[in-house]
């Protein structure tokens, strides 16, 4: 169930402000768009205190693929139909979802997903070179791992070049500015809890974001602090997400 046994705890805890849930795109895309029996309604039973990060995602391979960069890695998709196949966090993760849109953007639908039970097995099977190609949460390990050898990251989803990371090219620059994907992390409440507790754990979420130390340490994890965030620029975010998912769930008939 993963982070749906969590959220759906919060969504029905008492709201006093005692228990609040560490939720955010994941939380919200799976339960509207994905199940066919949700054990919560999103939008109606958790409210959103502030956003805390922001995170993206990597295209990765193995060393062992004769790929540079991802075009070509698109060119050699082409070229060897059915051959490759890329590791994935779970049936409906973002990172899953994410590799159907590169395949899809970039016509290579025969690239089979492996879903595993997490980012951690997934990605220690691209470091071992079972699954040629990852679609992994950039993170600080990713980036060792980028560094180091043992994975090539051919690009990122983020917006713009990532502060930790600067040398990788983001996937907008490369020529598919529809791979742009960010994941938020945040803090929500369930429904009804009062307002005046929401906004004071807001205002004390945002003096926590603000302090950096704790943006040098997102950074380091390749995220980035969500500065100023509220509950409203929180629901809208999360809406957001939502929109832009709803369409490509339903192309794919994923549940």
């Amino acid at each position: 169930g993963g982070p749906s046994l969590g959220a759906a705890a919060v969504a029905r805890a008492r709201p006093d402000g005692y228990t609040i849930l560490l939720g955010g795109t994941q939380t919200h895309v799976n339960e509207a768009l994905l199940k066919s029996r949700p054990l919560y309604d999103p939008g109606k039973d958790l409210d959103p205190i502030a956003g805390v990060a922001a995170y993206f995602l990597g295209i990765a391979v193995h060393p062992v693929v004769p790929v540079q960069t991802l075009k070509e890695l698109i060119a050699y998709a082409k070229a060897n139909p059915g051959k490759l196949s890329y590791a994935h966090a779970g049936v409906g993760t973002i990172q899953h979802l994410t590799g159907e849109l590169f395949k899809s953007l970039t016509g290579t639908p025969e690239i089979v997903q492996v879903p595993y039970r997490g980012t951690g097995p997934a990605i220690a099977d691209v470091v071992a070179g079972q699954v040629p190609i990852g679609i992994v949460g950039v993170t600080g390990q990713v980036l060792e791992f980028d560094r180091s050898g043992k994975m090539r990251v051919l690009a990122v989803t983020s917006p713009k070049r990532l502060t930790v990371a600067p040398e990788l090219p983001t996937a907008a620059e490369l020529g598919f500015p529809g791979m742009t994907v960010t994941g938020s992390i945040g803090l929500l409440a369930p429904t009804r809890t009062p307002m005046i507790i929401i906004e004071q754990i807001a205002k004390a979420t945002r003096m926590a974001v603000a302090e950096p130390a704790f943006q040098k340490m997102l950074n380091e994890a390749g995220m980035e602090a969500a500065l100023d965030s509220n509950p409203e620029k929180f629901r809208q975010s999360l809406a957001g997400d939502i929109a832009l998912w709803a369409p490509i769930v339903e192309a794919l008939g994923l549940k």
